[in-house]
């Protein structure tokens, strides 16, 4: 899809700024919170926000509220992302060493308070999890969506306490978790061993770059995990990379609320995420979405969402 000629010209008005190029740099990154930006080019808040609003109007970068927080990102596709793309190319400096050693602060401050908090709590995960929704139910349903199996290989990305790999690891000829913390593997040792699994390997590594085959899984979990992150597009399109033909992947997380204490108490990046949210990410994964599964708290609490979508197997369907 092409650009009109006015359309072409505001989008080119809303980039051609110092400042605005710096903005486009960042969130080529990774997506931004307008506190984070302001920090990041060190500059008012309020003149960061003049900036993002202009070049949200212009079509150039997304804004969506977040609770009491406001991100910003790039468009995933589309013909302004296309534009930006092709300005971000020619551009000798995308992002000054300032903007980049800054970007590495928040990130590391980010991640700093994320690991603690993770190592902190990590004896007690499961049942802070079950203060949400009842884990029961939520356990019943991921075991529905999942399906009889058996499966080759299942791949549970933020393996957390390993949970989901004593839930559906029985029916897998092999299963392997991920995670970024070593507290949260040794817990997840114990637990898959008082499981009876043997077929089970647990590895530190990251959502974002899993270094795992193409299409290597027929099942891929990715359990509590987005809310945490800092780019949950990235960690579903990673996802999605794992998926094998006629195989399936699995997200659990929170529909959107708007307890704003978890940012602070549990680390929470996200208050969770819309089905059009992750239906869009999955589509552009190549992943085709079924209905997802809404799950009421028992208590004033939140609402669990189950999204499931399908990697098509096409050898299967010209065979059919």
């Amino acid at each position: 899809m092409s650009l009109s000629s006015d359309d072409l010209v505001e989008a080119l008005r809303a980039a051609g700024e110092p400042t605005r190029l710096r903005i486009l740099s960042l969130l080529a990154v990774e997506e931004l919170s307008v506190m984070e930006l302001a920090r990041i080019l060190d500059q008012s808040q309020p003149r960061v926000s003049r900036h993002l609003k202009l070049m949200a109007e212009a079509g150039l970068i997304e804004r969506f509220p977040d609770g009491a927080w406001v991100f910003y990102r790039l468009p995933a596709s589309g013909s302004v992302r296309h534009l930006t793309d092709a300005v971000l190319d020619l551009l000798e400096d995308t992002a000054d060493d300032r903007d980049a050693a800054r970007l590495a602060e928040v990130r590391a401050e980010r991640d700093a308070q994320a690991m603690a908090y993770f190592e902190r709590v990590a004896p007690q995960w499961d049942e802070i999890r079950s203060l949400y929704v009842s884990e029961a139910a939520v356990e019943a349903a991921i075991d529905q969506a999942a399906g009889p199996g058996p499966f080759n290989r299942i791949v549970d990305l933020g393996t957390g306490s390993g949970r989901m790999l004593a839930l559906l690891g029985k029916r897998a000829d092999a299963a392997l978790g991920l995670d970024l913390s070593q507290q949260m593997l040794n817990i997840a040792r114990r637990n898959v061993t008082q499981a009876g699994l043997e077929r089970v390997e647990l590895r530190h590594g990251d959502i974002f770059g899993t270094r795992l085959p193409d299409e290597s899984a027929d099942l891929v979990i990715v359990h509590q995990v987005l809310h945490y992150l800092t780019d949950p597009v990235a960690a579903v399109t990673e996802a999605a990379r794992l998926v094998a033909p006629g195989g399936r992947l699995l997200i659990i997380d929170f529909a959107p609320h708007d307890h704003e204490s978890l940012r602070i108490d549990h680390q929470h990046r996200r208050l969770g995420f819309s089905d059009a949210e992750i239906g869009r990410w999955v589509a552009d994964a190549g992943l085709v979405s079924s209905a997802s599964i809404a799950l009421p708290p028992d208590h004033d609490g939140l609402t669990v969402t189950i999204w499931s979508a399908d990697r098509p197997d096409l050898a299967q369907q010209r065979s059919a």
